[in-house]
């Protein structure tokens, strides 16, 4: 296809998700990672289809404190979150994941497809220290069976999200 400027463009075939529109706005350089989705498969599959490490695969989590307030967690995929440890770390009693119909409300996306970035919602993010410390990592973009990569400067830069300490 020609461009209006007289230039050849070649057609992009990924996904443009609310989560890829907000990469594009913020300037973030990105990689695309389709792969094979399998149900209830997580960041084992997702790693093992893209051929890289799970600890560089990063999960999205939407939780709820015991008021119902949502939250957004990222952790490394083949890490787990204390609850414990991070409602203690945010005042609240209990921290606990929610229901798959309410985390896609409150993200506007499918559970198995969802992006920290372009959510429906505004959420507080709070994100597991050690993943600004990959070189290099893969998350969610906004469809199940689609990962983008990108450095970890870049997340922190769009999301600005909370660090802790919350590994289990």
């Amino acid at each position: 296809m020609v461009g209006a400027d007289g230039r050849l463009r070649v057609k992009d075939n990924h996904p443009v998700t609310a989560a890829v529109r907000v990469l594009r706005e913020h300037g973030v350089a990105f990689t695309h990672h389709p792969y094979e989705y399998e149900e209830r498969g997580g960041t084992a599959v997702s790693a093992r289809e893209l051929g890289v490490p799970e600890h560089a695969v990063v999960k999205t989590l939407v939780m709820e404190d015991d008021a119902k307030k949502p939250l957004v967690v990222l952790m490394h995929g083949d890490r787990e979150v204390s609850a414990k440890s991070l409602a203690r770390i945010l005042g609240v009693k209990t921290i606990a994941p929610c229901e798959p119909a309410v985390a896609d409300r409150h993200s506007g996306y499918q559970v198995g497809g969802t992006s920290p970035f372009g959510l429906k919602r505004a959420m507080p993010i709070y994100m597991q220290r050690t993943i600004a410390e990959l070189p290099y990592l893969y998350i969610n973009g906004g469809k199940r069976g689609y990962l983008v990569g990108m450095t970890p400067t870049d997340l922190v830069r769009v999301l600005a999200p909370a660090l802790v300490d919350a590994m289990a």
